[in-house]
Parts: C-alpha cells; sequence; structure tokens
C-alpha cells in the first residue's frame, strides 16, 4: 500500500517518487500547499472509497501518517 500512496503522492504534487519517503512532510520536505493537500486527499479518498474529515487533516503531517491513516480506515 506504501508504494501506491507514494505514487498518488507523487502524482498530485507533481514530484518525483523518489522524494516521497515514509518519513516526509508534506509542507517542509515536499512543499505542499493547502491546495495541494486538498487535491491529494480527495485522490486517496476517491482511490481507497474512504473519507478523511475535515478534523482529521492537521494529523496528516507526514506520508507515514496517511499510510497508517488509510490503512486503519480502508474497508
Amino acid at each position: 500500500m506504501l508504494e501506491q500512496i507514494r505514487e498518488i503522492i507523487a502524482e498530485n504534487l507533481a514530484i518525483d517518487v523518489e522524494k516521497v519517503t515514509e518519513s516526509a512532510d508534506f509542507k517542509e520536505d515536499l512543499d505542499a500547499d493547502s491546495l495541494d493537500l486538498f487535491e491529494m486527499v480527495t485522490a486517496l479518498e476517491d482511490e481507497y472509497e474512504i473519507e478523511i474529515p475535515e478534523e482529521d487533516l492537521p494529523t496528516l503531517k507526514t506520508v507515514g501518517d496517511v499510510v497508517k491513516y488509510v490503512e486503519a480506515h480502508k474497508e
């Protein structure tokens, strides 16, 4: 699942997938802004058929956080 999530993130942020490591911080390491993050979350919701509530977004600071979140909420 990590590899697929890395590819989705890289595609949405228009960056090289090698930059998308599990410890990468979206704002600090990947230069993602709020619009980038919104589009990425939408893509993840569509791909994994989950809903990520707005109140959960502040907890998703790194790629690893997103992987754990998706694994915990995927049906």
